[in-house]
């Protein structure tokens, strides 16, 4: 589930979310794209921002809430994906912190492994604990082909950092490895 997508791009009448297809073709679900993502918008914004701009209605997180009960009754497991991270505003007055409380969700930080990762890294698994969050844990997700000196040492680096799980680390633009969703399960 990705209840809120933004950058969408309008096809035939229809904002299409690109994201939310791609989560629905990976797990290979058949659900309507309006219960996968009830809440698109055109502009490539945090989604309270996009909704201002685009001039439609913010996400409503009882509506979301309602979603997300209907997928998990059909389904063993729901990954629900933010737009931007924990901090992103929903609407003026709630954040996807407080989506995940809401809905009682275990948070999963991905982080881009890349130079000045540790910072951000560390600001949203204190955000998600101030928030009462559990964490099971962060993954590091490289986002650019070749190595660096940063990449391959910012795992021991968060370590060092944070009490909080290291699941693993996805190389660039390979899938989730068996250990990483293993420790999940």
């Amino acid at each position: 589930m990705k209840p809120v997508e933004t950058g969408c791009a309008e096809v035939g009448g229809e904002l299409q979310a690109l994201d939310a297809s791609a989560l629905a073709l990976a797990a290979g679900s058949q659900l309507p794209m309006e219960l996968i993502c009830p809440y698109r918008y055109r502009s490539p914004l945090a989604p309270a921002a996009a909704a201002e701009a685009d001039h439609l209605p913010p996400p409503s997180l009882a509506n979301i809430a309602r979603s997300f009960d209907e997928i998990a009754a059909q389904n063993d497991a729901v990954l629900v994906e933010s737009t931007g991270g924990l901090a992103t505003p929903l609407t003026w007055d709630a954040d996807f912190a407080d989506l995940a409380a809401q809905l009682g969700l275990e948070v999963i930080v991905v982080i881009g492994n890349r130079l000045g990762c540790l910072n951000s890294a560390v600001l949203t698994l204190k955000y998600a604990e101030s928030h009462g969050l559990a964490t099971a844990g962060y993954i590091l997700c490289d986002i650019d082909p070749l190595s660096s000196h940063a990449m391959e040492t910012n795992a021991a680096s968060l370590m060092r950092l944070t009490s909080t799980r290291y699941l693993g680390r996805m190389r660039y633009r390979e899938p989730l490895s068996k250990e990483i969703v293993e420790q999940l399960l």
